[in-house]
């Protein structure tokens, strides 16, 4: 199947909303059913209540006896020689799998979506990616089985991949974290085990309407589908445009050219990259002026966005069913928002660049406002104010819904995320960092590693036609 028509049956299942596998009712009568049956106890408890997981105290790292996993470090931010923060960080610099089986069903195109229960997850059962693995995962340094439906993603060569990328994670918690997401296009029957369902895009995104249902690594790899990787004639423009809502949005997403708007954005990333010295310096955790860490996790002694806890985590239908782990608990509510505009009849996204103590290359694009809890009394620019009254006022707002991080490795963390348009005069001069985009230019930008951050993918995986 040539991708022009891979493209064209992607917006066609992205219009599809009830399906034609299973009825969006009978998903979610699934979800709660899973939710029923599975045994889910996480308790908070000491480092010391287990064997595996240890603090060691001359290097200052959290660790566990394989050295697998993950870990947890000190780590310091400055930049141009000007400290900046420190926190404790995620060190996890293998890549994983984030990957999506999909498949043409009696004309239609369905994702294999797993329920999946994590130990930090709000809700217990979310909509997972089909494989959703660590690389310690399918090498099984657990000991457990491997993922289910790993050998497809391993043998990928023999099907159809529609997309592949290694993107980056949240760069507030981990270090260089990234993980490899996918989607592939089978042809084959393939069997079709427990916790896993066949539904069209338009449900997924249905789904996305619902606070904590659709998981934060589905909401990734499906950012990145290539809507706009290929050249359609007229009359299949036209064709296209049937299934749009808003001429705008379908203009923005097929009659755009990223030469347009990338020049400017590269200017100013480029510039950033070359001009400003980031150093990330990794220290001891006892070593952390403002963190105090004891047997039970890290907490800051001034006000700040998360703790360290670690949990002793029981869930049944797991490779392995009982564990202990730290997680990072959330403290608060980020707000993340995307502000649309019509601009010459096409639907453009402010999106500004972001420099976090973890990212992978010193700076990335990010949403119109990304604001974790301990800044979102503070409106620091023009941008986040005309955010905030459009908020307070109910005005324009187009999305607005709870989603949750991940919950392999943080604690109840969720995010306020907001889609809102404004009118073209009620922000006439942009600060510095921040560009007009057209959705077709940022889905260019994800075909590429480490452009876009997963906060702006995630919001831009909202989006509806």
């Amino acid at each position: 199947m040539e991708m022009k028509d891979i493209v064209k049956k992607l917006i066609i299942s992205w219009k599809n909303s009830n399906g034609n596998v299973n009825s969006t009712e009978e998903i979610l009568e699934w979800i709660q059913n899973i939710n029923d049956k599975t045994y889910v106890n996480i308790q908070e408890c000491s480092i010391n209540d287990n064997t595996f997981w240890f603090y060691d105290d001359y290097n200052g790292e959290i660790l566990n006896r394989k050295r697998s996993f993950f870990s947890v470090k000190g780590m310091r931010l400055f930049v141009n020689n000007a400290f900046v923060m420190e926190q404790p960080i995620i060190i996890q610099p293998e890549i994983g799998y984030l990957g999506i089986i999909c498949k043409e069903i009696d004309g239609v195109l369905n994702f294999l979506m797993q329920a999946k229960i994590e130990p930090g997850n709000i809700n217990c059962v979310q909509i997972s990616p089909t494989i959703q693995a660590t690389k310690s995962n399918f090498t099984r340094v657990h000991g457990g089985r491997l993922p289910l439906y790993f050998e497809y993603f391993e043998n990928s060569a023999r099907y159809t991949v529609i997309y592949d990328q290694i993107q980056s994670e949240q760069a507030s918690r981990f270090l260089n974290k990234r993980n490899r997401n996918m989607i592939m296009l089978i042809d084959e029957d393939i069997p079709i085990y427990e916790n896993f369902v066949w539904m069209t895009l338009g449900q997924i995104k249905e789904l996305m309407k619902f606070d904590n249902i659709v998981n934060m690594d589905t909401r990734t790899v499906l950012s990145g589908i290539p809507i706009g990787s290929v050249n359609f004639s007229d009359n299949e423009l036209s064709e296209m445009g049937t299934y749009f809502t808003d001429e705008a949005l379908f203009r923005s997403f097929f009659t755009v050219q990223p030469a347009d708007t990338l020049p400017n954005i590269y200017q100013y990333v480029n510039n950033y990259k070359m001009f400003n010295d980031i150093k990330k310096v990794s220290i001891p955790l006892n070593q952390l002026v403002d963190w105090d860490i004891d047997e039970y996790g890290i907490t800051c002694k001034k006000q700040a966005n998360f703790m360290v806890r670690y949990y002793k985590i029981a869930i049944s239908g797991r490779e392995i069913q009982n564990w202990h782990q730290p997680l990072f608990k959330a403290i608060g509510e980020a707000i993340l928002g995307l502000i649309c505009c019509k601009k010459e009849g096409i639907i453009k996204f402010l999106i500004s660049t972001k420099n976090e103590i973890g990212v992978f290359d010193k700076i990335e694009l990010g949403p119109s406002v990304q604001l974790e809890p301990i800044h979102i009394a503070t409106n620091n620019n023009v941008v986040e104010a005309l955010f905030f009254q459009h908020l307070l006022n109910h005005t324009g707002i187009i999305t607005d819904v709870r989603l949750s991080e991940e919950g392999g490795r943080f604690y109840h963390e969720q995010n306020r995320n907001v889609i809102l348009e404004i009118e073209e005069n009620e922000l006439s001069q942009l600060p510095p960092g921040f560009f007009w985009v057209d959705y077709g230019t940022l889905n260019y930008l994800i075909q590429i590693n480490n452009c876009l951050n997963i906060q702006l993918r995630n919001l831009l995986s909202l989006v509806k036609i």
